[in-house]
């Protein structure tokens, strides 16, 4: 194990001990993921696991989150049919696309020069998904 995944798993032991990602592990958070310039296959499947494991999602940590794994899918600017592979078991894994990860591929997409006409397909059908139902004040 890397020194920097073993750093990593000290600052998920705190987070998963409260619960949260507060301010101050946000930013080791931050620096450690990009301690060796982009963030890579381990450190991006870390961020997944830790994204599903926290109880309490602030909005802070949710933009961090996205921000890292689309710097990590798009290190060489294009979408491959490995990296849509591995978006599709991130995002299917509570079976259901929801509105923050379709905006996210919706950025990916944008933001991308190329994407493999797998990601075309998977991009056409999480478009499909239902839309969340909101009530007032959601």
């Amino acid at each position: 194990m890397s020194e920097v995944m073993i750093k990593l798993r000290q600052i998920e032991q705190d987070i998963l001990a409260t619960g949260k990602v507060n301010t101050p592990e946000l930013e080791v958070l931050r620096q450690r993921m990009h301690d060796h310039g982009n963030i890579g296959r381990a450190e991006a499947d870390f961020l997944v696991e830790l994204h599903k494991r926290v109880q309490h999602l602030t909005p802070a940590f949710d933009q961090f989150f996205y921000q890292a794994i689309k710097e990590h899918i798009l290190t060489h600017g294009r979408i491959d049919a490995e990296e849509t592979l591995w978006l599709r078991r991130m995002l299917f894994t509570d079976g259901e696309i929801d509105d923050e990860e379709r905006k996210f591929l919706h950025e990916l997409k944008g933001e991308a020069k190329h994407v493999s006409p797998e990601f075309e397909v998977f991009f056409g059908e999480s478009m499909k998904e239902p839309q969340e139902q909101r009530t007032c004040g959601g």
